[in-house]
């Protein structure tokens, strides 16, 4: 299971960074898929990373904003870097890795191509 951590209370304008924790694995994913959920609207994906190679995606609404990383040390822990947030960025976040069979990159930012989904961590922005 995947479990992120690092959310908290900050002004619009401010940065986070978020990590993402995989319990119970001994090596690392083939993709991990940053996403999060406002109330009231569906999880949608912002972020993802390839193990193999660091090849990234970004939802347009983050890009240069928002930056996806991978501790090489570290095979089972991944990052979202988050900066200039904005009010609209407020959302639960979670982090998820892709399903056996959904290799293709297309599919790294779907929430029904994933797995492993843990308990998220609150994100929110606000004066």
């Amino acid at each position: 299971q995947l479990q992120a951590y690092g959310g908290g209370l900050v002004q619009p304008g401010s940065s986070l960074r978020l990590s993402c924790v995989a319990s119970g694995f001994s090596t690392g994913h083939y993709a991990i898929g940053w996403f999060r959920q406002a109330p009231g609207k569906e999880r949608e994906g912002v972020a993802s990373i390839r193990s193999s190679d660091g090849d990234r995606s970004y939802a347009n609404s983050v890009k240069g904003r928002f930056t996806v990383s991978r501790d090489f040390a570290k095979k089972t822990v991944y990052f979202l870097q988050m900066n200039n947030l904005k009010p609209e960025d407020a959302a639960v976040y979670y982090c998820a890795t892709v399903l056996p069979g959904y290799e293709n990159p297309s599919y790294y930012l779907r929430p029904d191509t994933m797995e492993s989904w843990g308990k998220g961590t609150q994100v929110t922005v606000s004066s």
